[in-house]
């Protein structure tokens, strides 16, 4: 990893988020305004922060996560990717609101051409809060994207003092703070303000994958559609009718669909829609099931969460639409 100055050069790139969120009292948790402060504001509130890289910060959004969109992901990415290719840059950490920060890293993971450290911090209280978590989730961030450590190991996301693959991490909890968690275990912890990794994830990640986003002003429609006892046809044909160029199952158990559901999503299928079963347990690993899964051409979605596996399948429809090659994604990403 490139270091041009007696500390590593971080920059900070600020989403919005409850980690910049303002309350109108010191004990609110809640009801608060995402994205108030700019990120000035946050580099400032940690001074400690220049002890372990010479930092500056970039606004790239002000928005609650529950807002993000595919806009503001391609644009993240692509600034990621240009200031990665900078000498001088030596990591990047972004501050993110938690609602979506999984998904967010996910993208990155499979969008950013560089194995310089990566790593996406947030908070579950406002920064105006009594014991705001965010000021030492953004140092941490910051000592783990200046650490030799954090080279090619992928997005990583770092809260809690917990460190976690993109891949694996989602948010397990409403309100608590110790909400981020792997399935699949996490990465490392930040001892005392020191990176420690115990683990490491095998799958293809950022700095070697196949996803190049710099041409691209949009991604493929995709939406989700969840499982559950009573369902029927109605929100996969109307999928259909919107024009989606895959839909992702979120099955019961092992990827499990409604048969009423099921004739649609052949339906779907035959129409040249990508099916990808995926599961709503949380955890586990999607594998081949019913007979008539396969006949129709539904693919696995492996170990990946529903919302990953969207974000999976649309950037596979970027490169091609041939399930064969797509299904293989899911099981090298």
């Amino acid at each position: 990893m490139t270091c041009t100055a007696e500390k590593p050069n971080v920059i900070i790139l600020a989403t919005g988020g409850t980690i910049a969120g303002s309350a109108a009292d010191d004990t609110a948790t809640t009801g608060y305004q995402a994205g108030a402060l700019g990120v000035g504001v946050l580099i400032n509130a940690v001074p400690e922060i220049k002890n372990y890289a010479s930092v500056r910060g970039e606004q790239i959004a002000s928005l609650d996560s529950k807002d993000m969109s595919d806009d503001v992901w391609l644009k993240l990415s692509k600034k990621v990717n240009e200031l990665l290719s900078q000498s001088d840059v030596d990591g990047i950490v972004i501050t993110h609101g938690t609602d979506t920060l999984e998904e967010t890293a996910y993208f990155l993971n499979l969008t950013v051409q560089s194995k310089k450290p990566v790593v996406i911090t947030g908070a579950m209280r406002p920064a105006t809060a009594i014991s705001a978590d965010g000021p030492m989730n953004l140092l941490n961030a910051v000592r783990l994207a200046a650490s030799p450590l954090a080279f090619d190991r992928g997005v990583l996301v770092c809260l809690n003092d917990q460190i976690d693959s993109a891949r694996h991490v989602t948010k397990t909890h409403t309100t608590s703070l110790d909400t981020f968690k792997s399935p699949l275990g996490p990465l490392g912890f930040m001892n005392d303000g020191k990176p420690t990794f115990y683990n490491r994830v095998d799958r293809r990640h950022a700095g070697e994958t196949e996803f190049e986003i710099g041409a691209l002003t949009d991604l493929p429609y995709v939406k989700i559609i969840y499982g559950h006892a009573g369902d029927d046809a109605l929100f996969v044909d109307a999928a259909i009718q919107a024009g989606v160029r895959g839909l992702v199952y979120a099955g019961t158990g092992n990827g499990s669909i409604h048969q009423e559901a099921e004739a649609a999503l052949a339906r779907a299928a035959r129409a040249g829609i990508i099916v990808v079963r995926s599961t709503r347990t949380g955890s586990g690993t999607v594998i081949p099931a019913e007979q008539s899964y396969s006949e129709a051409g539904f693919l696995e979605g492996d170990s990946l969460p529903p919302q990953k596996c969207r974000i999976l399948l649309q950037l596979a429809l970027t490169r091609t639409t041939d399930r064969r090659q797509i299904q293989q994604m899911f099981y090298e990403y």
